[in-house]
């Protein structure tokens, strides 16, 4: 295809000459900004924001606020955008992906579209990977901002709802995508309109955007409290699995990632549980927690899926090898694994608000993302956010050499031969990056590197608090550093060592805070002694190191540059661009291979057979590398294989969470109609309505004329509901009509109403409505979540009865929710109609706020609007008293 672009210019090449021109005219700016003064051109800000209000676009003042933007750069942060970097930037503001390699500057990029979307004044986010990137772009890049008139906030884990309201009012908002998301289910959780933290989504750029996209989308974002469930289960299912042989009581299924007992295991569980058919729907719980302990023992893998942190499961992400705290497995698995580590299990958890990443992002009015490896997903981009991905050229040629893959025999023969290559590149002294799969893969080579004697750092989930610093020295003469997957790292490698990292680190030993720091390298005059004091020594610090690192920089040079290993395909080939894009930055030279086996996990369940029986053939000896296109191809065929089955995947959780998805924005809309203070008595009044029309419907469908309906019945129920006994009178029963019938009760309950109105006056009606309904809404909700998840979880059976899952999701879905729906009406009016009137009636927090287990935390109560007495134990499952417990300031 790349000689038809060049002939007719479609494609890549004629969308990056349109930006082109774009970028001309901000270039022809430069001078015009570069002679103005200080205040002139932090002016501009209020100029931009006066031509909004007179109705130009944010397209028309595109060129003059990415001048200002390139030109407050050079005098805040002492860094001019280059060119390409402003087509990125064009690229983002225009709500698509910017695919920029390694070391092109992603961070600044970012700049000239988020100014430019703040001018708004509606908000923008920031979206990155880890707390640890928001508040450093959040320091770094505040500057610019603030310095042009702009208010800056960052998001983090433990800040207080006020706190975080006061963030999200910034021009521009910095935080993680599981804190934006977070406070999105929150704020739907919240029973009074200021204590909600957002504002309306408006535009969001999402750096590493495939990370957070694609790799972290089959994980939906859950709010839970605690369920009230024994746990003595989990022990005995763990027990009764440590008996059972593989092959014999249970199968494995490597590619379903399933494991099932056999008829001999299912015989045995009988037999151990004392029950008589185990497939039977009332021994469904047994059934369930003997699968997941046979899954905790046979496919989640200590130090690969989770580590043991100080008596804890800590899941490990599988995409950035991050250890992710607070994160729980759902569905009983963590409690598994639990049991099997011989932890304390901890209460099994009750599902209270939910909402996947691909829901959360497409409310955003503009969403763009940028990131170094998007091409390869372009089409699930396309199709699920509605965003094309747009390749920037680097600023500098790519000299980087891609070694083609040396394929083993064995696993063994490989972590040899990777020993044997990173021993003889430290001996030239050239700087190596070995990147693994896995935290187990890294401490194997670990201990091979230490019996050579080759000093190196290790780079996994277990040293995650000092990877920026790791990362950072990479690049450093004879460095050997190994590292978990390298997505979303964040910090550049630089040749010889970045000397601003060394010389800050210098400086913290001498006492001074991260404030501090952040402010040495900016070529700002700061009116501060201690701040002055810290650059001067920075300054003379910065010299003499930067001596060190230029002198390391010419010998890594003359070393190859950086050189990068992989010791494994990942299951995604982006994950390996990745790792290999860290070498090669802004021209310089470097290498990159990867060591494959044919024992390797994604060789040996997905690619061929054939290859098997050419190598055994062959008769190789397990330490000779095979290099040959066919192997090479199979490779790539596999991983396509296994990006096609992720990408069904996500795309099948999406067509669930529609489902759920359509239901909370109704649920969502009718309680901030509540919050918003909106008089809601005509709702109330057509919900008295509707539960009239239902109840009517049921009483007379059993014949055509009014002698032949159930009138006495009808009452019975109204009266049930909500109406007084003996409220409702028919006369002339033959003359009437299912109208007729309507127009008399709905005349009884209009009465009774406004009678209840008049009593305790207009306002404090139009409150209790509100509480009322706000409380049920809650309850019902959160139990129409759960009824939800155990639907999904046995849906999937129907596809054996050639039913198709989703569908039967989609209109059972429906059914339940027009139930919950018919129970909010009725509960809401039984309340209404039947509160004392001498009652205290406030609005209570059916979810305690507090005690959420989200990203973070311990798993604590739901605490329900019914009553419990003092003394009796707390529902929360703590043990105490209710009046010693959540109850204490009842």
């Amino acid at each position: 295809m790349g000689f038809l672009e060049d002939i007719f210019g479609f494609g890549g090449k004629r969308e990056i000459k349109k930006l082109e021109k774009i970028v001309n005219k901000i270039d022809a700016l430069e001078s015009k900004f570069e002679s103005m003064s200080d205040d002139e051109l932090k002016n501009m800000t209020n100029v931009f924001k006066e031509r909004l209000k007179g109705g130009e676009t944010l397209d028309d003042i595109l060129v003059e606020a990415f001048a200002v933007v390139r030109e407050a750069s050079k005098r805040v942060l002492g860094m001019r955008h280059y060119r390409v970097q402003l087509i990125g930037g064009i690229v983002l503001h225009q709500g698509r992906i910017a695919e920029m390699k390694t070391g092109e500057g992603k961070t600044l990029v970012a700049t000239a579209p988020v100014y430019l979307n703040a001018l708004t004044g509606k908000g923008v986010h920031v979206v990155t990977v880890n707390d640890y990137l928001a508040k450093r772009d959040k320091e770094w890049m505040g500057k610019l901002y603030e310095f042009l008139g702009l208010s800056v906030g960052v998001i983090v884990h433990g800040q207080s709802p006020q706190e975080r309201k006061k963030q999200y009012d910034c021009d521009i908002t910095y935080g993680t995508n599981n804190e934006f998301g977070f406070d999105y289910l929150k704020d739907n959780m919240v029973i009074y309109k200021d204590q909600m933290v957002q504002r309306e989504l408006n535009f969001a750029i999402v750096d590493e955007v495939d990370s957070i996209l694609i790799d972290e989308a089959r994980t939906p974002l859950i709010i839970s409290g605690a369920g009230n469930k024994s746990t003595s289960l989990y022990f005995e299912a763990d027990q009764f699995v440590r008996m059972l042989k593989n092959e014999v009581d249970f199968t494995i299924d490597e590619k379903a990632n399933s494991v099932a007992l056999t008829e001999e295991g299912i015989t045995k569980a009988e037999k151990f549980f004392g029950v008589e058919n185990l497939t039977d729907i009332s021994n469904i719980e047994i059934y369930h927690h003997i699968n997941q302990a046979l899954k905790a023992h046979n496919q989640m893998k200590r130090d690969v899926d989770y580590v043991v942190k100080d008596g804890e499961v800590v899941i490990v992400d599988e995409f950035t090898g991050r250890l992710m705290f607070g994160r729980r497995y759902s569905d009983g698995l963590h409690q598994a694994i639990e049991a099997k580590e011989g932890l304390k299990v901890q209460r099994e958890s009750k599902t209270l608000a939910t909402i996947t990443f691909q829901n959360y992002f497409r409310m955003y009015k503009k969403l763009s993302g940028m990131t170094g490896t998007a091409k390869t997903e372009e089409e699930e981009f396309r199709s699920i956010y509605g965003m094309d991905v747009v390749q920037i050229p680097t600023n500098k040629p790519i000299k980087r050499q891609d070694l083609p893959d040396a394929i083993y025999r064995t696993v063994e023969g490989k972590f040899k031969a990777v020993v044997k290559e990173i021993e003889e590149r430290h001996k030239n002294k050239q700087p190596v990056l070995v990147g693994t799969i896995s935290i187990e893969n890294s401490e194997k080579i670990s201990a091979m590197l230490k019996k050579k004697g080759i000093r190196h750092a290790v780079l996994n989930a277990k040293h995650h608090e000092k990877e920026a610093e790791i990362v950072s020295q990479a690049g450093r003469l004879g460095a050997v550093t190994i590292a978990t997957n390298m997505a979303g790292r964040g910090t550049d490698i630089i040749l010889g060592g970045n000397p601003e990292f060394l010389a800050k680190k210098e400086l913290k030993k001498k006492g001074y805070s991260d404030y501090i720091l952040s402010l040495v390298t900016s070529p700002i005059d700061i009116d501060d002694e201690e701040v002055r004091r810290a650059k001067e020594e920075y300054n003379k610090i910065y010299s003499e190191i930067k001596k060190v690192t230029d002198e390391e920089q010419k010998q890594v040079l003359e070393a190859g540059g950086l050189c990068i290993i992989g010791t494994e395909r990942h299951e995604s080939r982006r994950i390996d661009n990745q790792l290999r894009g860290r070498a090669g930055r802004q021209g310089d030279p470097g290498v990159s291979r990867f060591y494959i086996s044919l024992e390797d996990d994604l060789m040996r369940l997905f690619g061929s057979e054939r290859i098997m029986g050419i190598v055994d053939k062959l008769g190789m000896e397990d330490d000779m590398p095979i290099e040959h296109k066919i192997l090479s191809k199979s490779i790539e065929g596999a991983q396509k294989k296994v990006e096609g089955k992720n990408f069904s995947i996500r795309k099948h959780v999406l067509q669930y969470d529609d489902v759920m998805n359509k239901q909370r924005e109704i649920i969502y809309k009718e309680r901030r109609s509540v919050l918003e203070g909106e008089n809601i008595k005509d709702h109330i009044m057509s919900m008295v309505e509707k539960v009239i029309q239902n109840a009517i419907d049921i009483y007379t469908a059993d014949g055509t004329y009014p002698e032949e309906w159930d009138l006495e019945g009808l009452k019975e129920y109204l009266y049930s509901v909500f109406l007084p006994k003996g409220s409702i009178v028919f006369e002339n029963v033959e003359e009437l009509d299912r109208d007729k019938i309507k127009s008399i009760i709905m005349d009884v309950a209009v009465k009774l109403y406004d009678q209840r109105e008049n009593e305790i006056g207009k306002e404090r009606m139009r409150e209790i409505e509100r509480v009322i309904l706000l409380q049920v809404v809650d309850t019902k909700w959160m139990d129409h979540i759960d009824a939800m998840e155990q639907l999904r979880q046995g849906i999937g059976l129907r596809a054996i009865g050639q039913e198709d899952p989703v569908r039967a999701y989609q209109f059972e879905g429906f059914d339940m929710f027009e139930d919950m729906i018919k129970s909010i009406q009725e509960e809401t009016i039984k309340y209404l109609y039947n509160f004392a009137i001498e009652e205290r009636i406030e609005r209570k927090q059916v979810v305690d706020l507090d005690n959420l287990s989200t990203d973070e935390g311990e798993q604590k109560t739901v605490i329900k609007g019914e009553d419990i007495g003092r003394n009796q134990p707390c529902p929360c499952g703590s043990g105490k008293k209710y009046k010693k417990c959540c109850g204490k300031n009842a």
